[in-house]
């Protein structure tokens, strides 16, 4: 069951998205596992308690809306945006709380891919007699946990590209040359994707020209920044928690090396090399493209190293979902299609 945008949203759909609004909050902070949003309503509409995946991972959000709830949660009905585990970790199953607890109702966005899951859970709650609805809100739930997804699926992280330019797709006067191309707002809209990011990734030319903290710096969210990955060059002055790939790495070993860390949503900044290079070997998920209303010329720094842009505007193997105006900016987002193979 998924939901069509062009209907009014039934009830299932209103509470789902307010549990998909919850997890939002938190996307960025629970590590390897997924930021889930669980919000419990009464058996006459009432909303109870609402809680998303706690920072580091645990306790699940079923958890804390159970102990929100207390003994209201008994006949209520519980909207999750993935399914509850079902296998005993380092906390209980979540779908055996919500039974203990007397939860008579669970709706369902999205089905795990972890293969200690993938459809257990909802059958565990089946099993012990909850009614149990999927897939309301299903595209949606899918795309906020795509890091998860992808990681449990691939065992790499998901990959976004984010890149901004000038009219004709420079990213820089010179070579080595610091130059400021986008807005103010996008330049915000950068720490925001940053916040929900796992690690953020450059080369060593951007990591050594331009010294970037690659941190999020939006009030009240500076504890939000993610991992940094610099690929490449040596003697660079790291800190403690970052992570280096040096020498000429193959991209597939690396996504899988983060993989295994835990990494679920990897944030490629830059540069120019770097971006041509994920593209070139076909580990782009996501593009977010920002085009500034300035024209550098002819001595400037291909965005792609070379690589048109049209190489992701033009392909079959992205579908752009918006096209927004961002300040002085044009922001195009693409979004692979995975039923192109």
């Amino acid at each position: 069951m998924t939901s069509d945008p062009k209907l009014p949203l039934g009830q299932d759909e209103v509470w789902m998205d307010k549990a998909l609004r919850v997890a939002e909050r938190g996307q960025g902070t629970t590590a390897e596992n997924p930021c889930v949003g669980c919000v419990i309503v009464s058996p006459d509409n009432r909303l109870i308690a609402a809680a998303h995946t706690a920072k580091g991972g645990r306790p699940h959000a079923e958890q804390q809306a159970l102990l929100m709830a207390g003994s209201d949660a008994h006949g209520a009905t519980a909207y999750v945006t993935l399914e509850p585990c079902s296998h005993l970790g380092k906390t209980p199953p979540c779908a055996r709380a919500l039974v203990a607890t007397g939860i008579k109702r669970v709706v369902i966005a999205a089905l795990d891919r972890d293969e200690r899951v993938s459809g257990k859970g909802a059958q565990m709650l089946r099993d012990a007699g909850v009614e149990v609805v999927e897939g309301v809100l299903k595209n949606q739930a899918e795309y906020q946990l795509r890091g998860f997804l992808h990681r449990m699926k691939t065992g790499r992280p998901f990959v976004m590209l984010k890149m901004a330019m000038s009219q004709d797709e420079k990213i820089a006067a010179a070579v080595g040359q610091e130059t400021p191309i986008t807005g103010p707002l996008f330049k915000q809209r950068v720490h925001l994707l940053r916040a929900k990011a796992d690690a953020v990734l450059v080369g060593a030319g951007t990591y050594r020209t331009d010294n970037p903290s690659l941190t999020c710096r939006l009030s009240g969210m500076e504890n939000r920044s993610p991992t940094r990955v610099i690929m490449g060059g040596k003697d660079l002055k790291l800190q403690q928690n970052d992570i280096h790939f040096a020498g000429a790495i193959d991209l597939n070993i690396m996504l899988e090396s983060l993989g295994t860390t835990g990494i679920n949503l990897l944030l490629v900044e830059g540069g120019a090399k770097i971006a041509r290079s994920f593209i070139e070997a076909d580990l782009v998920d996501e593009a977010i493209i920002a085009t500034a209303p300035t024209t550098i010329g002819k001595q400037g720094v291909s965005a792609f190293a070379g690589l048109p842009v049209s190489h992701i505007a033009a392909s079959d193997k992205f579908i752009c979902q918006s096209t927004e105006q961002i300040g002085q900016d044009v922001v195009k987002h693409y979004l692979r299609d995975r039923s192109v193979h």
